[in-house]
């Protein structure tokens, strides 16, 4: 997983962090302190707020058919629905 840290659209910094310790209270919050202190020179001129993203940027590959809402329909219908 990844902790994105955006100004506006622009993404400022990416730090990976553990999916074992998401849970714990304040491990997204040590590392959000942390890069509000690393840019804080940014964060100070700009008028935005930062924005934080986790994100896991290695998905778990799954079967298209087997989990989808889509699994029943046919080609024409995937179509129609946009999908194919």
């Amino acid at each position: 997983m990844t902790l994105m840290m955006y100004l506006g659209n622009d993404l400022i910094e990416a730090i990976p962090v553990s999916v074992d310790k998401l849970s714990q209270p304040g491990y997204l919050g040590s590392y959000k302190r942390l890069l509000k202190q690393k840019h804080f020179l940014l964060l100070q001129q700009s008028t935005l707020e930062a924005e934080f993203l986790v994100i896991n940027l290695n998905p778990v590959k799954e079967s298209y058919a087997g989990n989808s809402a889509y699994a029943s329909m046919g080609q024409g219908q995937l179509m129609e629905a946009g999908v194919a």
